[in-house]
């Protein structure tokens, strides 16, 4: 069931971008939070190379015990006190929206030698519900992470609000790919803009079709989540 889904993904993604998936550009992180290292693995053996965790010690457990096989991202907000256990040991940070949280990964990093690769999340539609720097603010935040040493912004990411119709989350993606490309013109040497992640599981498609090259799919793939 995994395999099909993930499949069915794939076949979208190359729909889309008029080419095979392995040749479109396009990251499909599945995300794992409450599902198993079991599912983890089916997930791994249809040929997922990427999850996301929204939790720092659940993502901790399970990189403890998959190891090194898999490509991590943090993709929940995070907190400035977790940052320590994640550094190094993620590919993405995808929710970086604050300065006090920059400051702390530059610190943990600087510490350790190392440099941590980020991404912005903005919040275009400004609802409260949701992390992410506002776009009024997000060339301050740039220009302040440009200053660091060992954080290098490499895109941004959204969450698009809930719509019935995913249609209606198109101008949300339009508005950061509109961003994004702004950004790709401007001299930072610290900031490149490789990586544009938006859209899950009830929305990718309309992000896909927006400009998207990194998604996170979840109960999709893995089926809905239960919370104890």
């Amino acid at each position: 069931m995994i395999k099909d889904r993930i499949d069915d993904i794939r076949e979208v993604i190359s729909e889309i971008k008029g080419q095979a998936f392995e040749d479109s550009g396009v990251t499909l992180i599945a995300v794992s939070k409450n599902k198993t290292v079991d599912d983890i693995r089916e997930a791994m053996e249809a040929g997922i190379t990427d999850i996301g965790e929204n939790k720092v010690q659940e993502l901790c457990q399970k990189m403890d015990e998959i190891g090194d096989n898999l490509n991590y991202h943090m993709i929940g907000n995070l907190q400035s006190n977790k940052v320590k256990d994640i550094v190094g040991r993620v590919k993405l940070i995808h929710s970086v929206d604050r300065k006090s949280l920059v400051k702390e990964i530059e610190k943990r990093c600087k510490r350790e030698g190392i440099v941590q690769d980020v991404l912005v999340q903005v919040n275009i539609s400004k609802e409260d519900t949701k992390s992410g720097v506002y776009v009024e603010d997000l060339k301050e935040l740039l220009d302040f992470i440009e200053t660091k040493e060992h954080i290098k912004v490499r895109g941004l990411m959204t969450m698009a609000p809930y719509y019935d119709n995913p249609d209606d989350a198109a101008w949300v993606f339009a508005k950061l790919k509109e961003i994004f490309e702004d950004i790709k013109t401007m001299n930072y040497n610290n900031i490149e803009m490789e990586y544009l992640s938006m859209g899950m599981s009830h929305d990718y498609k309309i992000a896909l079709e927006n400009g998207a090259n990194m998604i996170r799919v979840g109960s999709y793939i893995f089926g809905e989540r239960v919370y104890n």
